[in-house]
Order: structure tokens, then C-alpha cells, then sequence
């Protein structure tokens, strides 16, 4: 068991305007998002499940070829290997949870 606190964990700036802190368990990776309005995430797709929950502002996420409008309260569900890309509409905050672990963000 572990408690940590967020502010104690470095960001970093994974694509242009998307700024991350992780923490990660055996299985698992949480990722908060700090992004900048007018960020671009590049549609990609990796092997990991992920859970996208929208904290605050507004998020264009295009899942599988669909294009939807997420807020505050938002959840993203997206299987293992499938092509999803976004865009901030406004500055957000994003918590997104991936199992198993992403090694590629630690």
C-alpha cells in the first residue's frame, strides 16, 4: 500500500500541451492530465484498456471513427488496441486509467 501525494509527482509533457503525472501499481497506471486549450492528442492505439473521466473543460475525443464533445463528468471507454485521438476545446483536466501498466509513462 502506498498513499502519494499529487504534488509531489513531476509532470511531463508526454505530446505538445499535455502535461502528465502518473503513479503506477503492479497492474496499473493513473495518468492526470493537465492540457492546454487547443492541444492535439495523434490518433494512436496501444495495447492497455483505458478509463478517461473529464475533471474539467470541454474534450473532442474521436473513438473507433467516432467524434464526441466530453465534459466535466465524461467517461471514455476505450478497449485495448482501438484507434482514439482528441483535441482540447478548452483548458482541461483529465484523469485516465490504464490496465495493465503503461511502462511507456514512467
Amino acid at each position: 500500500m502506498a498513499f502519494i501525494d499529487l504534488s509531489t509527482l513531476k509532470e511531463k509533457e508526454i505530446v505538445p500541451g499535455f502535461h502528465g503525472k502518473f503513479a503506477h501499481t503492479e497492474n496499473m497506471t493513473t495518468s492526470f492530465w493537465r492540457i492546454e486549450k487547443g492541444a492535439e492528442l495523434p490518433e494512436h492505439a496501444h495495447p492497455q484498456e483505458q478509463i478517461s473521466v473529464v475533471i474539467t473543460g470541454k474534450f473532442e475525443m474521436t473513438l473507433d471513427g467516432e467524434k464526441r464533445q466530453l465534459e466535466k463528468g465524461t467517461i471514455a471507454l476505450i478497449p485495448a488496441n482501438v484507434k482514439h485521438s482528441g483535441r482540447a476545446l478548452t483548458d482541461c483536466e483529465i484523469l485516465d486509467v490504464f490496465y495493465p501498466l503503461r511502462d511507456d509513462l514512467k
